[in-house]
């Protein structure tokens, strides 16, 4: 006799099917089609990354202390290893965590960043901008630039309707942009505060406000840099160098590493001298694998070389520009768009530097140049951009568009 409690045996062919449909949903649903946009942002990330930890490798072989020659480049794998998995991880997130995420990401980071004018912290090249936890030495003020970018996508998301009015556009991104700039600029590293003014500018251009109030952060921001710029003699005498016309009359002094990554571009030609022969990275080049990597790439793989990682940024800037061009999220554009102006447009600064079109700042090439704290943060940044990009709607057919 039987009850309404009984089941059917595990053996029962519907219970069998059942399953088997449950599966193929729970497989679907991991192998769902992506946006082209995903795949594009995605494929370049790892594509400057695993090229990125070869230039490294190659630029510090030679140079490598009791460690051997692959300990540099081991410590930077280790990084990519970690960050690689933890960006597609990421990628999966729903936009409600990375809203509210917000907040605590951006009291983290800053409290991480003042870290630096403790103990902690360190100084090196004239910037306090470093801490050293259980032997490892952190940047904090990278992870400030992510962190950053979150919270003012979800401060002018919130006042979407209101940022008709200066006064809500202003408060709170300008006290909190003070106070997070200003944390950088104590520590004297102009470079890394003049990527979070771009972060700034980003989302507020992304975020819609009118011309006459974007205008108004604009000015103060580039008086705020010629300030910081005028009132240090470190920097008027590296901006004065980079303005001589005859450079080598002050070889020995300021130009010294400016005129080597020139040299070391300039000896690569089209095909550059081979995978491992650089002749600068013999001591002569004093940042070969950190902010000078695009000289080494020049040199070692010429002018091919070159095209090839600034078609992989070109690239990148496509896949994300469609994503805030696509989205109807306002806190997803804003984000997006902060985020890309901030990879993209270091990015160039650093090329910038070494081809001589700017001074020399201390920003690193990302994905690509030596340093952790760096490439992590990058990579973080690519996860948030991925999930971004799996809110669009996918190519095929008939596809309903991603949950938000």
């Amino acid at each position: 006799m039987t009850t309404t409690t009984d089941r059917p045996a595990p053996s029962d062919p519907a219970d069998r099917g059942s399953s088997a449909f449950t599966a193929r949903v729970g497989l679907g649903k991991v192998f769902a089609p992506v946006p082209s946009e995903f795949l594009l942002i995605a494929s370049t990330a790892l594509i400057l990354t695993i090229f990125g930890l070869v230039m490294v490798l190659s630029a510090t072989m030679a140079t490598s202390g009791a460690g051997g020659p692959f300990e540099t480049a081991i410590k930077q794998g280790v990084f990519a290893v970690v960050g690689i998995p933890l960006m597609f991880v990421l990628s999966r997130l729903p936009m409600l965590f990375w809203k509210r995420i917000s907040w605590i990401a951006l009291i983290g980071a800053l409290f991480l960043q003042l870290l630096v004018f403790t103990p902690l912290g360190f100084a090196d090249g004239g910037n306090r901008n470093w801490i050293m936890i259980a032997g490892n030495q952190l940047q904090p003020s990278e992870f400030l630039k992510l962190a950053f970018a979150l919270w003012l996508a979800y401060v002018l998301y919130r006042k979407q309707t209101l940022l008709g009015d200066w006064r809500h556009v202003f408060i709170p991104v300008v006290p909190v942009a003070i106070i997070v700039i200003g944390s950088v600029v104590a520590g004297k590293d102009l470079g890394t505060a003049m990527i979070l003014v771009l972060i700034l500018l980003a989302a507020l251009f992304f975020s819609g406000v009118r011309l006459r109030i974007f205008v108004i952060p604009l000015v103060l921001a580039v008086g705020a840099v010629a300030f910081l710029a005028i009132t240090s003699p470190d920097r008027m005498r590296r901006i004065m160098s980079f303005m001589n016309p005859d450079c080598l009359a002050d070889y020995y002094g300021d130009c010294y590493q400016p005129l080597h990554g020139i040299w070391g571009l300039a000896s690569g030609g089209v095909f550059g001298l081979g995978l491992g022969n650089s002749r600068e990275k013999y001591a002569w080049l004093p940042a070969a694998s950190h902010d000078y990597i695009f000289a080494i790439v020049g040199e070692e793989l010429g002018l091919i070389g070159c095209v090839v990682v600034l078609a992989m940024f070109t690239l990148f800037a496509i896949g994300a520009f469609h994503v805030i061009r696509k989205t109807p999220d306002p806190f997803i554009r804003i984000a997006a768009g902060a985020v890309t102006v901030w990879i993209v447009g270091q990015a160039l600064i650093n090329i910038g530097v070494v081809l001589r079109v700017f001074p020399v700042l201390g920003v690193p090439l990302p994905f690509m140049s030596q340093g952790g704290t760096s490439l992590m943060s990058v990579l973080l940044a690519c996860g948030a951009l991925l999930a971004f990009a799996r809110t669009l709607p996918t190519s095929e057919p008939g596809a309903a568009p991603a949950r938000r």
